[in-house]
């Protein structure tokens, strides 16, 4: 055995040992249980201790930086106590992961059972060269971030489909799917609705040293676009070298013959792709003019009505074309059909319900006790106190990024309390706000898909046990843990190389003040 397959296989025993360390946790049900459990007694603990943190940090509300103290609140005094017991149904339907994932099902749930994905999936297998398949599933994945969480709800289970097509594995499918969606989250070729927030964030904690300095939502475009790229090719070789040979082949039946289409099905197909295209159209004359019903204040897209409802309107794209699909097919004879297959599509998450139930509750209670906010202040403390410059402030910066995105999942949460302290440290350092930014996008993205906590995390888990009822949160970390670890590893060699070359991040977007 030669080193390099030596290597490969210590890679994939230490993968197989990570899914079983992690298969062996308990039901992730009681994980988020335990962990709620361990929360609640932590915020007694420190409480009691009079635990605090003074931060500058940014009010969502006015944009303003205010300095900032928040002792961790325990939840087992009295107040504590009414604040979980009237919350708990609210943390629940609130829950960003809930509404667009049902909303998302039941478009999604008629386009699948009617067989209209299924003809979709036959046509592109026929006609789709197997060796763009994994890139393709990739980029999709990245390209989907534009549209807020569809990529979660739609793509993922998307790739598994698409794979089984091509008689791979399933999970692969998903993999890359995942990894595009979410360890790509900071790559793109266009801007997405994440890019004007974080931006205005940045702006704020900037003019906490110089009033006039703006940063546009376009500051890391030029990087986004160049990170694409690198991340659909180190995807690609990650899903096709490393993931799938350690999967496997797919053992179980595959349903459908994908080569076998019957006249009728072809007739169905044609009138169910003219139903989607007149869909789209409609969609699009309301956003294409200047004055489109569906545009934003001034005209804008990117913060629009269109953008904010994108899930239902991903609903109407899957559930129109099923509808017309399935009446032609003889599927759906009637109107109590088409509701049965609503109902079924929803009723299959049931387990993520259920999941979604007692996360929520978990997460909404970190955040209530601040126990969140207590472990990023204090880690970019320590990060303050290293003493690094250059490169390896900046790899530092990444990495303590990447560890806080474990715990705290929502971006613009996590820079809204970072920005104000690493982006005036910086400035002094002579770095751009721009250059802090996408080196805190790089960390943020990389780890969301190990990242239990993070909302869409539990579904993952859910689509994967649709293919291996054995799976788990360790069958979903040892599978993305690959493409975190690379997407992390060539992220930063990126930044190294643009830093040296002292390239534009974006349109008037400088590396140094």
């Amino acid at each position: 055995m030669d080193k390099q397959q030596k290597d490969k296989g210590l890679l994939l025993r230490g993968l197989s040992a990570v899914e079983r360390v992690g298969n062996r946790l308990p039901h992730p049900v009681t994980i988020f249980a335990l962990l709620t459990l361990l929360v609640i007694l932590l915020s007694h603990l420190f409480a009691l201790m009079g635990v605090t943190v003074q931060f500058e940090g940014i009010n969502p509300e006015t944009m303003k930086t205010e300095t900032q103290t928040v002792s961790v609140e325990s939840l087992l005094v009295p107040d504590g106590i009414r604040y979980m017991v009237t919350s708990i149904v609210e943390n629940f339907t609130t829950f960003v992961a809930l509404g667009p994932v049902l909303v998302a099902m039941i478009g999604v749930g008629v386009a699948e059972r009617s067989g209209y994905l299924a003809m979709l999936l036959k046509r592109i297998v026929i006609k789709a060269p197997k060796r763009l398949v994994t890139p393709t599933v990739v980029l999709m994945g990245i390209m989907s971030n534009i549209a807020a969480s569809v990529g979660y709800v739609v793509l993922v289970p998307l790739g598994a489909i698409i794979f089984l097509g091509f008689k791979r594995h399933p999970l692969a499918g998903m993999a890359a799917a995942f990894a595009g969606v979410s360890g790509g989250y900071s790559a793109n070729l266009l801007i997405g609705t994440n890019d004007p927030i974080l931006a205005g964030i940045s702006t704020e904690a900037a003019r906490i040293l110089n009033a006039n300095v703006v940063v546009d939502p376009t500051a890391n475009w030029y990087f986004m676009i160049v990170s694409t790229f690198i991340l659909v090719f180190i995807g690609t070789w990650v899903t096709d070298k490393i993931v799938e040979p350690r999967l496997g082949p797919y053992r179980e039946p595959i349903s459908a013959d994908i080569e076998r289409i019957s006249q009728r099905e072809k007739r169905a197909f044609r009138w169910a792709n003219l139903s989607l295209l007149v869909v789209v159209l409609i969609i699009a004359l309301s956003i294409i003019p200047s004055d489109g019903v569906l545009r934003g204040e001034g005209g804008s897209v990117v913060n629009s009505p269109f953008i904010q409802s994108i899930i239902v309107f991903m609903m109407v794209v899957f559930l129109i074309p099923g509808l017309v699909y399935g009446a032609l097919t003889g599927v759906i004879k009637n109107d109590k059909d088409a509701a049965g297959m609503m109902s079924d599509s929803l009723a299959s998450m049931a387990g993520f319900i259920l999941l979604i139930f007692i996360s929520a509750q978990f997460v909404a209670f970190f955040n209530h006790t601040h126990l969140g906010t207590l472990l990023s202040v204090k880690g970019a403390e320590f990060l303050q106190a290293s003493g690094f410059v250059g490169i390896p402030l900046m790899v530092t910066f990444i990495l303590l990024t990447a560890v806080i995105n474990l715990f705290i999942a929502a971006d613009s949460a996590k820079w809204a309390i970072m920005a104000p302290i690493f982006i005036p440290m910086f400035m002094q350092l002579g770095y751009s706000p721009e250059l802090t930014q996408v080196a805190y996008r790089i960390g943020d993205s990389t780890t969301n898909i190990i990242a239990p906590l993070m909302p869409f995390f539990a579904l993952i888990v859910a689509f994967a046990q649709k293919y291996d009822r054995k799976s788990g949160i360790g069958t979903v970390v040892s599978l993305m843990l690959p493409y975190s670890l690379l997407f992390l590893l060539f992220w930063i060699v990126l930044l190294i190389i643009w830093y040296f070359l002292g390239l534009p991040l974006g349109p008037g977007a400088p590396l140094f003040m």
